[in-house]
């Protein structure tokens, strides 16, 4: 039986075939025009900028606020903007350091907390150590200082870009199996919480990780689908986005290049869809791009 999540789901992407430009979404995603079934920069000059280097990106369930991240001079920070009374509130810096990356944003699903990747240290003053995930606490003025996710998840080696399921499952991408001299080898792994605690994470089957690249992975809050990037000899370019839908035994299908519509020669990365089903997001050529999320249904 499908869960009430999955109908909810599949509702929302028949809804966006004849519900694009619906007046509740007034004033929402930085009121851009919407995008089609062909991919843009989304919100050009403003949030995709020239000379600047835009990451992985997040919208709030109600569309009401934006966190990216993006490189300047080889370190990165989060941004933030939301929507006001009279309109979006101009970018501001989220979460910065004078040495240390903040990278990939994510809510968690009661969007009381934001994760991120970092490769600040545990203890000040030790140096930057690999990227682990990281978190803040939403505040009444504002958010907290940056909180290690803990040891259960992060390794000795690099943890990368996470998104969660409705009940909490963390997804996320880590290097920590690799071999010596194959520290590119990157593996998508799952971790569920209970009581608040990340459990042993179990890496995900070989239909999605092979002994190449796999990381940036977004996760369906339903866990019915998920996209991420990945360098493999059949790629069009740098890495290719690729998704693998659930089976009907509830086992991940063989994973699909997403070529003709999204892969390219550029290096697609840091995917994200809206809670509500409609815009795709993801990273190529330097920028934030978008297209109406309907594309997905064609790599079944």
């Amino acid at each position: 039986m499908k869960s009430i999540l999955s109908i909810y789901w599949h509702v929302s992407l028949i809804c966006t075939l004849g519900c694009s430009g619906n007046s509740d979404d007034s004033g929402k995603y930085l009121q851009q025009t919407p995008p089609a079934a062909v991919p843009e920069i989304f919100a050009p000059n403003l949030i995709s900028r020239e000379g600047e280097l835009e990451f992985g990106s997040v919208f709030s369930a109600d569309g009401t606020e934006f966190f990216y991240a993006v490189d300047r001079d080889g370190k990165a920070e989060i941004r933030y903007t939301r929507l006001e009374n009279d309109g979006w509130s101009t970018p501001s810096t989220l979460i910065t350091h004078d040495l240390y990356s903040h990278n990939d944003p994510f809510l968690s699903p009661a969007e009381d907390e934001l994760y991120y990747i970092s490769n600040r240290p545990l203890k000040d003053g030790e140096g930057k150590k690999d990227y682990d995930i990281w978190y803040s606490v939403r505040e009444n003025t504002g958010w907290s200082a940056p909180i290690h996710a803990g040891p259960e998840i992060n390794s000795e080696g690099n943890e990368y870009y996470v998104s969660f399921t409705e009940d909490g499952t963390l997804y996320f991408s880590s290097n920590r199996g690799a071999e010596a001299g194959r520290e590119h080898d990157y593996d998508i792994y799952a971790s569920s919480r209970k009581q608040g605690v990340f459990q042993q994470p179990v890496r995900l089957s070989d239909s999605v990780n092979t002994p190449a690249y796999e990381a940036d992975v977004f996760v369906a809050p339903d866990a019915s689908y998920l996209i991420f990037c990945s360098v493999r000899q059949d790629g069009l370019g740098e890495g290719d986005l690729y998704i693998s839908f659930k089976n009907e035994r509830g086992d991940w299908a063989q994973a699909k290049n997403m070529r003709e519509l999204i892969s390219s020669e550029h290096h697609e990365l840091c995917p994200f869809v809206t809670r509500d089903g409609k815009y795709f997001l993801y990273t190529s050529n330097q920028d934030i791009y978008w297209v109406d999320a309907t594309v997905l249904q064609r790599y079944r």
